[in-house]
């Protein structure tokens, strides 16, 4: 099983690659099935009505996604390339403890759609890590516990998700360099701890390579940490935003899992429900 559970098209605001586009260059690589996840980060983002029409704004370049439209389309390119690929409906959740009550209301709203969904943190009080806006004026250990106390009090409380994706974004983003797991490692424990009770899982997020990050996205501590906690549900997303990153590196991926790591398989997802799959 090949499957990239991690991807953003023409309905994120970072992305402009047409869903057909992906669909066709994942067929042509030899991809057995995917899953689109782009990005709702209510709170800095513009919100859609089902109409099209823009809710509300903050800054008119950036949108989450139409969701009447955007499920409206997989179900169209499923019912083209149903017969060649596996298409799944997901998106990923950039929630923050203010935000997550507008994430149970969405969710509840296209529950019978949902295959999958990305929880992560891109933002906290509604300052994004992308831009700096958030680490700005603050020292390196400040901003690292409160991104990990954020993530934590968000898993307490909101439960409508698959897996952790990218769990320590902030590294990626982090320009005073890499800061020592040792000082985050209790609170990545409660939160992988939590994650493990309510049955949701962690992604392996292979941009790590592209973005040349000295580890993988989590880490190799973190991957650890969650394997001896007895953790099991594992996705693997390129965390694409043009076709060409479809399922990029995957092979160096389940090495590290299956060889460095011990991990034996990995999941797909069928309506929010976990599929295992050898490594």
């Amino acid at each position: 099983m090949n499957a990239d559970y991690h991807i953003h098209t023409e309905f994120s605001d970072d992305s402009e690659t047409p869903m057909e586009a992906v669909v066709e260059r994942a067929i042509q690589i030899g991809l057995d099935e995917i899953c689109f996840t782009d990005h709702v980060d209510y709170g800095v983002k513009a919100n859609w009505k089902d109409s099209g029409e823009i809710l509300w704004i903050q800054a008119i370049n950036q949108r989450n996604v139409s969701y009447s439209a955007y499920f409206d389309k997989i179900g169209a390119l499923e019912a083209r390339y149903g017969d060649r690929i596996k298409l799944r409906r997901g998106l990923e959740f950039g929630a923050q403890k203010g935000t997550t009550t507008q994430y149970d209301a969405l969710f509840e709203k296209y529950r019978a759609l949902f295959d999958f969904v990305l929880l992560s943190v891109h933002e906290i009080d509604d300052l994004e890590f992308w831009n700096q806006d958030f680490q700005r004026g603050k020292e390196q250990e400040e901003y690292n516990l409160r991104y990990y106390q954020e993530l934590l009090a968000i898993v307490e409380n909101f439960k409508n998700y698959s897996v952790l994706a990218h769990l320590d974004l902030l590294s990626r983003y982090d320009q005073s360099g890499v800061y020592p797991f040792a000082k985050v490692r209790e609170l990545v424990a409660a939160i992988l701890q939590q994650a493990i009770r309510d049955d949701k899982g962690l992604e392996l997020n292979t941009s790590s390579w592209r973005y040349e990050l000295e580890d993988t996205s989590p880490s190799r501590a973190i991957l650890r940490l969650y394997r001896d906690l007895g953790g099991r549900i594992l996705t693997l997303g390129s965390d694409a935003h043009k076709p060409s990153q479809l399922a990029e590196r995957f092979e160096d991926a389940r090495a590290i899992l299956r060889d460095e790591l011990g991990f034996k398989e990995f999941c797909t997802f069928n309506k929010m429900t976990p599929c295992f799959h050898r490594l």
